[in-house]
């Protein structure tokens, strides 16, 4: 009998777990808010930064209007529904003295204006690090590549989540 007990005991068990994983399966659902065809940005980070106001932020590698054959990427805000606003065009500068191709994450500091890099562009061609506002006014704040033999580095990728440039130059 306790055999039987230990047997019916195993059987709920197990149909539980099945049960579990068909309903945890049915749960998930995928909903695509914003697809990037160019125009409006191409090659988005993977990481968005939700800005103070409760919207996202980000930047796209390629797209928008700058003077890159691909475009030179974006500066983004995406409401959580989904509706994408583009805010700057990197490159949109006289030799692209504000910097292309934004890679990376966004660090925003103090709930204002956000940090970033870009791979390309700068004052020699080599990336920047900018601030931006939430509104899209950017800022140079370095160009890579200043120092005899680029001895500062170049093309810099990471911000971390205090501010400081992080990542490989």
């Amino acid at each position: 009998m306790k055999k039987l007990s230990s047997l019916k005991v195993a059987c709920m068990v197990f149909v539980f777990c099945v049960a579990t994983a068909v309903v945890s399966q049915g749960q998930v659902t995928v909903t695509t808010l914003v697809n990037f065809n160019g125009a409006n940005g191409n090659q988005p980070d993977a990481v968005l930064t939700q800005g103070a106001d409760g919207n996202f932020y980000g930047v796209t590698a390629l797209g928008g209007d700058g003077s890159c054959i691909d475009g030179c990427g974006i500066f983004f805000r995406m409401t959580p529904a989904g509706t994408l606003t583009t805010l700057y065009n990197f490159c949109s500068q006289t030799n692209c003295m504000d910097g292309a191709y934004p890679e990376g994450s966004l660090v925003q500091v103090a709930n204002v204006d956000f940090y970033g890099t870009t791979n390309g562009g700068g004052m020699y061609g080599w990336g920047t690090v900018f601030k931006i506002t939430p509104t899209g006014t950017l800022t140079t704040l370095y160009s890579f590549c200043a120092l005899s033999n680029c001895a500062d580095g170049e093309q810099p990728e990471v911000l971390d989540l205090y501010g400081k440039l992080k990542g490989t130059c």
